[in-house]
């Protein structure tokens, strides 16, 4: 079953000006259930359009935004319900922190969707542990930390509403290899445990081509490709015509196979290209 689905989606800015902008034109895209969607494009390509559109937090010029079948738009007082559904974390969510402690900031969400105090409770743990915040932390003031736990409180704000589908817009922007892995690893236990939708948009080729089950690849406000890491990373001219690149390990294996060295150039996440070097050594 499909979580959202999205039917002739445009987005027009100052429409019938002479600075109208067009950022998203006549989009037709499903995410699946129980999958991690990634989402990449150049800069202006519409990604965070999208992104906005998809717990509406902005609404589409023309066409519908389903979830779960339903237009997400056919109650417009009932939107905030929507946004407790599908999760939306910023570009840098830490700019988002404001209250007196963690712990206060992290059950901001749960107290507006109503929960009893028991709920709001266990839901502030269960975050706070896939996000890699230590109980000692939630009673501190987000303006004591670093900003990777900045990083992680804000993101954990988001978890403690249980959303069905979480949108991640850039989540590890910033952040050194070994934050981004731990940052982005407790999001995909959370997803896996729960079995909710992910959609990860981001800049990195690398961790695009590592945690997706499927690319969706945007240019110009359309759908440029879409298909299976293999599928996309597979079509490198057409990805340099979208101005992006590939994976560093995809272009290693790729200058290997010109000097006759290896075979393959469909790989595209460091463990198995460390798999194929070892079989080459042998």
């Amino acid at each position: 079953m499909d979580a959202i689905t999205l039917e002739n989606v445009s987005v027009v800015y100052e429409a019938g000006t002479s600075i109208e902008k067009r950022a998203l034109n006549k989009v037709n895209l499903s995410f699946e259930q129980d999958r991690v969607i990634g989402i990449i494009g150049h800069t202006g390509s519409g990604k965070s359009t999208l992104a906005a559109l998809l717990n509406g937090l902005s609404t589409p010029t023309e066409g519908t935004v389903k979830l779960f079948g339903k237009d997400i738009w056919e109650k417009p007082k009932e939107i905030k319900q929507v946004r407790f559904k599908v999760g939306l974390v910023f570009q840098y969510p830490e700019y988002q922190l404001f209250e007196e402690t963690l712990y206060k900031d992290i059950s901001f969400g749960p107290k507006n969707m109503g929960l009893t105090e028991e709920e709001i409770n266990e839901r502030v743990m269960t975050a706070a542990k896939f996000c890699g915040i230590k109980d000692s932390d939630l009673e501190k003031s987000p303006f004591e930390l670093s900003g990777g736990q900045k990083r992680r409180a804000a993101i954990a704000g988001v978890v403690a509403m249980d959303p069905e589908v979480l949108v991640l817009d850039e989540p590890a922007a910033g952040l050194d290899p070994a934050g981004r892995e731990e940052i982005i690893g407790g999001l995909l236990e959370y997803r896996k445990k729960r079995k909710s939708t992910m959609i990860i948009i981001s800049h990195s080729m690398e961790d695009i081509a590592k945690y997706s089950d499927y690319i969706v690849v945007l240019n110009r406000g359309e759908v440029y490709m879409k298909g299976t890491p293999e599928e996309i990373f597979s079509r490198a001219e057409e990805l340099f015509n979208a101005s992006l690149d590939l994976p560093q390990i995809t272009k290693l294996f790729i200058e290997l196979k010109k000097r006759g060295i290896a075979d393959a150039t469909d790989i595209y996440t460091v463990n198995y290209g460390k798999k194929q070097l070892e079989q080459l050594l042998k």
